[in-house]
């Protein structure tokens, strides 16, 4: 006799088996078979922190936000004699990801980044590029002006908690053919191209390096990365850039603020490896100033769920070559531009190509006339069935995403019409 717990998992399975099999191309061996399993599950966790806030009395779960990442670990006053289990709190594709769990705890204690070739023990620098798996915390608060890309090594996380950690200057992070790691709780801004230089990656090896973009997090064949509580804003090009068959891979918590391309996922639209990215983007906000691409996907599997959108200029979701876009429960408010209000835009690509694209949107909020054109499968309430998730209140969406960004940043709220809105300052 099977347990009652598998043989519910088998029904679920087979009730998404029509919507899975379009999905279930594969072309990384990293990617997960059935995204929209990935998908449900989110949702479970998410009711089940909301239930259990609500349950609780009001001195009980003063603490709890209905946020399953932040109510995984902050409830605990010792949360700081336990860091690691930050890596247990994990959703959405990106839940793998270890970072430097079971590793030793590493103390930067330097803000220099005087010689990237040969990092002195105590930076940051010198932290992220060792081969065994490090917690990497801070002494104090710090701003690290980088000379040139820092590039990690597999197994590392950054937590930038208790300390005001500030990552800026020439290249900034990049995460280039490894896995596992989390960064969390730090700002990144102000990241300008470099290169043309010899860059440590790991103790025993320097490579030269040509010219970076300027991104702010760079992922470049990479998988299993969570990205959690950062503060981005003010970069060359992208904030958060994946491509090159990422894959397995969470942006959540984020505040992301001034930058015209704020994320990219996809090489270009004829990399097919990029069919197997997966990426979840859950209770961000986006902020002030920001102009487009909150993502601007290609080919993969993209779940944008419960973020707040509050500002752009052009768009907010755009993708060319196909890709599958599942949008739940997001809050999108629209620029008074009478031209802007579609949340959507397919990029370079003709009507009769993109109807058939899965794009779908569930259970979002949009207002001062915002927009979104599904498309595929995505028109279908068969389609909707295979994970559907409950339409998000105004209060929730605000609850979820009430601590977005650096945790201690300064925020208000504003009133806007009937809603309350969190606004995050930079």
């Amino acid at each position: 006799m099977l347990p009652m717990s598998c043989i519910l998992l088998m029904s679920l399975l087979c009730s998404f088996l029509p919507q899975i099999k379009a999905f279930s191309n594969l072309t990384l061996p990293h990617q997960h078979p059935y995204p929209e399993a990935v998908v449900h599950e989110l949702h479970q966790k998410i009711n089940v922190s909301f239930s259990r806030r609500e349950l609780l009395s009001k001195d009980q779960g003063a603490c709890l936000t209905g946020n399953p990442v932040d109510d995984c670990w902050r409830c605990d006053p010792n949360w700081s004699a336990n860091r690691q289990k930050l890596a247990e709190c994990g959703i959405g594709f990106g839940r793998a990801a270890m970072g430097g769990k079971g590793g030793q705890i590493y103390i930067v204690t330097d803000s220099s980044d005087n010689d990237p070739a040969n990092p002195v023990p105590g930076t940051l620098r010198h932290a992220v590029i060792q081969d065994e798996p490090l917690w990497i915390i801070f002494s104090s608060s710090m701003t690290i002006n980088l000379r040139h890309e820092l590039i990690f090594n597999s197994y590392k996380t950054v937590d930038g908690r208790g300390a005001n950690v500030q990552i800026t200057g020439h290249g900034c992070i990049t995460l280039q053919y490894i896995s596992n790691v989390i960064i969390h709780n730090i700002h990144v801004h102000h990241c300008r191209p470099s290169g043309n230089t010899n860059i440590r990656a790991s103790p025993t090896h320097v490579g030269f390096r040509g010219i970076s973009d300027g991104d702010g997090i760079s992922i470049f064949g990479s998988r299993n990365i969570w990205i959690d509580h950062c503060s981005l804003s003010y970069c060359t090009d992208g904030l958060i850039d994946a491509i090159m068959g990422s894959t397995a891979i969470t942006i959540s918590n984020n505040h992301f603020g001034h930058h015209d391309e704020v994320m990219l996922l996809g090489h270009n639209d004829k990399y097919t490896p990029d069919r197997g990215m997966q990426v979840t983007i859950a209770f961000n906000h986006f902020g002030e100033g920001l102009v487009q691409r909150m993502p601007r996907c290609r080919l993969g599997y993209i779940h944008v769920v419960n973020n707040d959108f509050t500002q752009w200029e052009m768009y907010a979701i755009g993708g060319s070559a196909n890709p599958t876009i599942n949008s739940q429960g997001n809050r999108y408010t629209a620029p008074s531009d009478a031209n802007a209000k579609e949340v959507t835009k397919r990029v370079d690509t003709d009507d009769k190509e993109w109807s058939g694209w899965n794009w779908r949107t569930e259970g979002d909020i949009m207002v001062n006339g915002a927009f979104f054109v599904p498309s595929g499968v995505g028109m279908s309430a068969q389609y909707a069935e295979a994970s559907s998730v409950q339409p998000k209140s105004v209060e929730q969406i605000n609850q979820l995403t009430m601590y977005s960004g650096v945790f201690g940043d300064p925020r208000y709220y504003i009133k806007m019409s009937s809603d309350i809105y969190l606004i995050q300052l930079l």
